[in-house]
């Protein structure tokens, strides 16, 4: 039998070619490229494509990668804010703006850094196979303006920031050997998405010039698939496709499309293939079928992240041209004002990516760093993560993908600081097509659920620019819910709202916020700020909360970035006789840190029909000026205070929740505690029993009980029942622990217990006094025993005046917030010392502390003898690094004396914490221990105060 000649070439060509992945059809661009810096940006007038350049350097990467670019100086070029400008003119600052010795204290600091145009150039061979086929330039993570020569033919431009760049390059390489010429900007130009943001910024990943992702040639048959968009739908248990076919033959061909899918579990089978016979136009058209799941689909979500692959062919005359992409079966939707995932409600806990990879200074590409980092967030209970102002790569779709993590993706900008959005600015027009870019690329993955333009935008008509925006994206793909702007405006066109108002400190709001001017308590929560909107409302970067720097991890940057701010910083510690304290520093300012976060998200958690959270974040943020705001270093690993066990107590699918009405009792009261839950598990929890305990510090237990069993609902504020004990037993001033178990589920709570009556040593040689006037000055110097604890804001701005000092850490950090109050990252003290021993305490700040934070002074010591030790130190902020003291003894004349920082005195009647530690300071005063070792001059005590 002889086989038709039409039919042999069409077997031929179906062996032959594929447009599938990882076929003969691609030709890897990786490895040596030739390299040509054009600072002067004459290569394009030049037509430096035409010339073969000496210098090389390795793609994918960067020129920071490649140790090229200029040395840093104090002329430098940077893109981002710089809100304190003081490293250029300040004194302290001399020794880091000479040469060969540049610090900067704004970010981690680039060992090379260049800005502008630089040219990368490579020679390929096309085979003769691939003559007559469709070949395409394939450019993963550029940064960011590209534009495309070969043979010194101009091949276009491409600037998108989230997506790859991809070059059309048919007529230009035919088979045999070509030069490709590509000119990358990293230049701020017409388009500006703000300096700020993180797809740009030195502030997080660098603004770094290069190729970091993919660089390959494709080859394709002349009609081929070039987008295969899947649109799941639960409730039918049916996927459509959207096929997009370009045909470079004549209109009226005939051809076949065929799409089939695999589960991608383990077990997982493949389902029957769905033919389809079309009638190709010419150019470029987009074709449909809905394809059948089966009765016994798998849907994906958190807890069962299961993934299907779409395998699309289509079979011309030219061959088979085929396509994998990787989707979910998922819903993800508003239901009034939660989100829903496939039905169910769903709490989002999530925390902020801002695209810092110190290594190399740009985002990682590779699946395995992904699943490092997002199974680090997951760990901490979290499963959200939000893309601030930026897209990232496949991988990290794709890890999200696997792990079950729900992503909010931002279109690259945040234009804002010399940027705005709605004002007619080349801006405008390209956020549409980076967000075309951004969902033609990854918009199949069923982690994709959020978008926004980008963050907090400038510009006086953002409201009219984002409700268009936000109209023809709600209108075009319906696969995720979508927000104009994270942080405002707050549009009535959004599908949800994220903002800032629902936090326990927002920005300016210094000491008068909840978690620094209200006693402590958990009761409060959102209801109040969300009561007017009818839709998801998703707090916006909350904590913030500072911890000390951890120099231990200088050594560990050895890429393109270095901690030069961090040196800075330790230099600073040590010239002020503290370094041995850095350690101790980093962990007491780190329990404070963690305090903070658990008071934030237990708010969240608290507030019926909310959203969810999106933290700022669980790791650092290395720039703006240094922002220590992670649990997690910038590398996203731990720092030794908290783990993520212990983390998941409050940030979790299910969270035993307390509202207290506050923390510190006296033996004359009850203990009262209503007992509730937060539960966003896959499936309602049945028959639920609750266990409590209180225990004292050294885990006894004291009370126990348990609440009645019940069926949980897939919500928060359900009600458990109330805990009340009387506190008649307890004699001595002891702190206690509140744990509450809900099924498997634990969380705790402290609380502190002082005796109403204490014994009276007002009757020894110890005056108690808020001035040191002439009377009590004698009475010291002839050998008396003075407590000196003077009014608040007593002290001159020299010694502490001007520190504004609260219970909360530092809120991101004073050089981004102007000085923003608190200055302090809490106490660190020896709670051994005779000193506390009516007064328990662990050596770092807990809630017992709020009282003495909010009536105090924090009484600078860099005057005095660095041999004096504070009994209780204050943690400065470490721009400044002064020793700080709360409280501390020393010999004055013959007399002892002890100055404390906090007003014991003022409205003591009403501050049972006060009165224990008057109580406490008292009883040592009165003691054989009290025996200070250093001396000071009374005048030099008195030269402190107004």
């Amino acid at each position: 039998m002889k086989i038709p000649i039409i039919l042999l070439s069409f077997l031929l060509s179906v062996f032959l070619w594929s447009c599938g992945p990882n076929g003969s059809n691609e030709i890897d661009l990786s490895g040596e490229w030739g390299f040509r810096i054009d600072s002067l940006d004459k290569g394009t007038g030049q037509k430096w494509f035409n010339n073969s350049f000496e210098e090389t350097i390795e793609l994918p990467g960067s020129m920071a990668s490649n140790g090229k670019g200029n040395d840093i100086t104090v002329n430098t070029h940077w893109t981002g804010s710089i809100f304190d400008r003081s490293w250029y003119t300040d004194e302290k600052y001399a020794q880091y703006r000479k040469p060969g010795n540049i610090k900067v204290p704004f970010w981690l600091q680039p060992v090379k850094k260049y800005y502008g145009a630089a040219w990368y150039q490579k020679d390929v061979d096309i085979p003769e196979q691939w003559s007559g086929k469709r070949i395409s330039l394939f450019l993963e993570r550029c940064h960011w303006e590209t534009k495309v020569w070969v043979d010194g033919k101009y091949a276009g431009m491409q600037n998108s920031l989230g997506a790859p760049h991809e070059y059309d390059l048919t007529s230009l390489l035919l088979p045999g050997t070509h030069k490709i010429s590509i000119l990358v900007d990293n230049r701020v130009k017409d388009v500006n998405p703000g300096v700020n943001s993180h797809s740009i910024t030195d502030h997080t990943q660098t603004n770094w010039n290069g190729i970091a992702g993919e660089i390959k040639l494709i080859a394709q048959p002349r009609t081929s698939i070039t987008d295969v968009r899947l649109f799941p739908d639960v409730k039918s248990k049916t996927v459509k496709a959207l096929i997009t076919i370009i045909n470079t033959g004549k209109s009226g061909r005939k051809a076949t499309l065929m799409i089939s899918a695999k589960s991608k579990n383990p077990e997982g089978t493949g389902l029957p293939p769905l033919k389809k016979e079309i009638k190709l136009a010419a150019g470029t058209k987009e074709y449909d079928i809905v394809y059948p799941m089966g009765h016994d689909v798998l849907l994906w979500d958190e807890f069962n992240p299961n993934l299907y692959v779409m395998n699309t062919e289509l079979m011309t005359v030219d061959g088979i041209c085929s396509k994998e992409t990787q989707f979910g079966m998922r819903s993800f939707r508003v239901a009034g004002t939660r989100f829903e995932v496939n039905g169910r409600p769903v709490f989002l806990r999530g925390t902020l990516e801002c695209a810092a990879f110190p290594e190399t200074g740009y985002p990682a590409t590779d699946k395995k760093e992904w699943t490092r980092i997002l199974k680090t967030i997951k760990e901490h209970g979290l499963n959200h993560v939000r893309f601030h102002s930026w897209c990232p790569p496949e991988a990290a779709f794709i890890a999200a993908d696997e792990l079950g993590i729900y992503l909010q993706v931002e279109c690259s900008s945040w234009a804002n600081q010399g940027s705005s959005i709605g004002d007619g600015k080349p801006i405008d027009e390209w956020l549409y097509k980076e967000g075309e870019a951004i969902v033609r690329n990854f918009g199949n993955h069923p982690s994709f659920c959020m978008m926004a333009y980008g963050n907090e935008p400038a510009g006086n008509q953002q409201s009219k620019y984002l409700t268009a925006f936000l109209e023809y994206w709600r209108s075009k793909d319906n696969r995720r819910v979508y927000t104009g702007a994270a942080g405002w405006p707050l549009i009535e066109e959004n599908e949800f709202h994220d903002n800032a108002s629902p936090r326990i400190q927002g920005w300016g709001a210094g000491l008068k916020s909840i978690i620094n001017a209200k006693p402590p308590q958990t009761t409060y929560d959102w209801r109040n700020k969300i009561s007017e909107w009818h839709k998801p409302f998703v707090s916006h970067e909350i904590g913030q909360w500072c911890v000390y720097p951890d120099f231990k991890e200088i050594k560990e940057y050895t890429g393109v970035l270095r901690a030069k701010n961090f040196e800075i910083f330790q230099t600073s510690l040590d010239e002020n006789q503290m370094g041995a304290l850095a350690d101790s520093f980093l962990l007491a300012s780190g329990k404070l840190q963690a305090l903070c976060y658990k008071a934030d998200i237990e708010a969240a958690l608290r507030t019926p029909g909310f959203a969810g959270f999106q933290l700022l974040g669980l790791s650092d943020f290395p720039g703006q000026g240094t922002a220590l705001v992670g649990i997690l270093n910038v590398f996203w690993k731990e720092k030794g205070y908290i783990s993520p066990d212990e983390f998941k107590h409050f940030c979790n699918t299910t969270v035993p929740l307390a509202r207290m009405s506050k923390r510190i009792f006296t033996n004359d009261e009850k203990f009262i505690a209503g007992i509730e839950v937060s539960s966003f598990e896959k499936e309602p929890l049945q028959n639920v029993k609750t266990d409590w305990k209180i225990v004292d510090k050294d885990g006894n237990e004291m009370w126990s009980g348990t609440l009645p069993q019940t069926n949980l609902e897939t919500n928060n504020c359900q009600e458990l029942g109330t805990i009340s004990v009387p506190l008649s037993k307890i004699h001595k001033a002891g702190k206690f622990t509140l744990k509450v178990s809900v099924g498997d589920f634990t969380n705790k709570w402290d609380f502190w217990v002082y005796p109403e009556n204490k014994p009276d040593v007002s009757g020894q040689n110890i005056k108690v006094v808020q001035k040191l006037d002439k009377k009590t000055t004698d009475f010291l110097l002839a050998g008396g025993r003075v407590i000196l604890t003077p009014v608040k804001g007593s002290l001159k701005d020299e010694f502490g005046g001007d520190i504004g000092i609260g219970f909360s850490s530092i809120f991101w950090n004073t050089a981004w917030t102007g000085g923003q109050k608190p200055h302090t990252l809490g106490i660190l003290c020896d709670p051994r010392h005779p000193a506390l021993a009516g007064f328990p305490t662990e050596y770092h700040s807990n809630w017992q502390w709020w009282d003495a934070m909010s009536h105090s002074n924090a009484i600078v010591m860099d005057s005095f003898d660095p041999a004096l030790k504070p009994i209780v130190r204050v943690i400065d902020d470490w721009f400044k690094n002064h020793r700080l003291a709360l409280i501390f003894e020393v010999k004055a004349g013959k007399g002892k004396l002890i100055v404390s920082g906090v007003d014991l005195l003022t409205n003591k009647e009403s501050r049972p914490e006060a009165e224990q530690l008057l109580y406490s300071l008292k009883k040592y005063a009165a003691s054989g221990k009290f025996n200070p070792q250093i001396s000071l001059p009374v005048d030099k005590i008195k030269e402190m105060f107004n």
